[in-house]
């Protein structure tokens, strides 16, 4: 049974790569650059164990444990991302469970995350080819992290699968499950400044580095994370006792997975999949509070969409997390909060961009605008409307914290009408691409962050184009912002703010404008798109 699954899962490979070129490439684009990051990890580790194997093993095991994080964490909010051999499918057959679960974890092991987790476990472990004891201890090592990683991800989405399946639920794990690999920056600024209060570094970053991995490494090497990774280092140091603890975490945490996993699926396999509860609220929501017009339908279903639909959800999602990342960044690069002001014009990119692909997004609805004859205006309007609502106190709301957080209430002007620049210019662009350059997205219920077959090379291409035109538009605003910081003159920062508005408000209403144009002539051509990516 093992064996026929995984022929199953390399059969549904190969179709899939017949079917459609651009898959192949991507695959293929995909494999090699993963390869290479391989070659340049494994080199690393071997070159750093022959030299200093104490530190190479503490970089390894953080290292290690930040993959098999990864392996836990990301299927929880990038559910649905790989379902060729979903369990639920094999239900009507009379498979044993386990042999099912033998199937499925081996199965899992075909795929292209899976190789490079593989191939640089294996060939990392030959950082202690110089002490053959502590060689085979890493290889042993290898395979039970490789397991962590795999069963471990399978444990964790069948474990939530309940939670996945409520939309609700699925948008608060897809925050949390985010907030542990935001956490990695500050647990090393706080390793780090905890090492230079002690005295331990009085130097430069070179010792501040190792000093700051000791005890990461100490601590990690204690969890299901960072065990396996951490045995050769016990072996090498003849620590047999902590060596064999190390083990009994890594090997009794895949256990426990395994059972976990077992269990969850002997719960889906014999229990279907639960509706969603009937809801209590009443009314049509935004289509009662907005006019009974072709513009306030549309404007109505997208606010809808931003409030209910993950696909745009997950743009709200980034937004608290952003200033997080930039305050962490700041910190650690001595810089202190005064990244922070960048956090309103990458929020307005964010949000004017995420309607880049609104037709692509409304997949076989937007056959609806087709048989309703919606207007070019009414439809490119009603789209934008909800953005600018939020977008534009949010901004202002932005504008006003990082000025006073980071002491610089001369920028504010620039602040505002940047952040107002860059959303109208982004929001202006995004509403004409969306008429001109549509690529598949997933599909609506899918997860946000599942990539649909052939859509890399299509998605890149259109992006940039936008990218480059949104760029050129805010040449005058980045402009007056370089005179402004290189003069130092007060003045400049409001020729900022006014420019940034005046182009952005301009790039709104032109984006508008001509997208209604180019929706009405490709109205057919739309249509016939969006239905071969349905």
């Amino acid at each position: 049974m093992v064996a026929h699954l995984v022929r199953l899962k390399l059969t549904l490979l190969g179709n899939t790569l017949r079917r459609s070129v651009w898959h192949t490439i991507g695959l293929v684009v995909a494999t090699l650059y993963g390869l290479s990051l391989v070659f340049l990890g494994v080199g690393a580790a071997v070159v750093g164990g022959r030299a200093d194997p104490v530190l190479t093993g503490q970089f390894v095991t953080l290292v290690g444990s930040v993959v098999v994080l990864g392996w836990w964490v990301v299927p929880l909010f990038a559910y649905g991302l790989d379902a060729t051999l979903d369990p639920l499918r094999f239900t009507t057959y009379a498979i044993p469970r386990r042999q099912l679960v033998a199937g499925l974890a081996a199965a899992a092991l075909v795929s292209v995350p899976a190789l490079v987790t593989s191939l640089a476990a294996l060939g990392v472990s030959f950082a202690w080819a110089s002490d053959p004891v502590a060689l085979v201890a890493a290889l042993a090592g290898a395979v039970l992290g490789v397991g962590l990683c795999v069963v471990g991800a399978r444990a964790t989405t069948a474990l939530c699968a309940p939670l996945l399946e409520s939309r609700r639920y699925r948008e608060v794990l897809m925050v949390v499950a985010v907030i542990p690999l935001l956490a990695i920056g500050p647990f090393f600024a706080w390793l780090s400044s905890r090492t230079a209060a002690r005295g331990e570094v009085t130097v430069g970053p070179d010792e501040l580095v190792p000093s700051a991995l000791a005890p990461a490494a100490r601590v990690l090497a204690w969890t299901p994370f960072g065990a396996p990774w951490s045995i050769p280092a016990a072996v090498h140091d003849g620590a047999w006792g902590l060596a064999g603890a190390r083990v009994a975490v890594a090997a009794g945490t895949l256990a426990l997975l395994a059972v976990i996993w077992d269990r969850a699926l002997a719960r889906a396999l014999v229990s279907p999949r639960g509706g969603a509860a009937a809801g209590t609220a009443r009314g049509l929501g935004w289509f009662d509070r907005l006019p009974a017009t072709p513009m306030g339908a549309v404007a109505a279903r997208c606010a809808t969409y931003w409030l209910r639909d993950p696909r745009y959800a997950t743009s709200l999602a980034v937004v608290p997390l952003l200033p997080v990342v930039l305050v962490v960044v700041g910190v650690s690069s001595g810089s202190g909060a005064g990244l922070l002001v960048l956090v309103v014009p990458v929020v307005a990119f964010v949000l004017g961009f995420a309607v880049s692909n609104d037709v692509g997004y409304d997949n076989t609805a937007f056959a609806l605008h087709v048989a309703t004859g919606v207007p070019g205006r009414a439809d490119r309007w009603g789209r934008m409307l909800p953005v600018l609502a939020l977008g534009v106190p949010l901004v202002a709301a932005l504008s006003v914290t990082s000025a006073g957080v980071a002491g610089r209430w001369d920028l504010l002007p620039a602040l505002l009408g940047g952040g107002v620049g860059v959303l109208g210019a982004t929001l202006g662009t995004s509403s004409v691409a969306s008429a001109r350059l549509v690529y598949p997205v997933p599909r609506p219920g899918e997860s946000p962050f599942r990539k649909p077959q052939g859509a890399t090379v299509a998605t890149l291409v259109a992006q940039m184009a936008a990218v480059a035109v949104i760029v050129a538009l805010l040449l005058p605003t980045v402009g007056a912002g370089v005179a402004a910081a290189v003069t130092g003159a007060g003045a400049w920062w409001w020729a900022t703010g006014v420019v940034g508005v005046a182009t952005g408000g301009a790039a709104v209403v032109i984006g508008a404008r001509w997208g209604a144009r180019v929706y009405e002539r490709r109205l057919p051509e739309l249509l016939s798109q969006v239905k071969n990516f349905a």
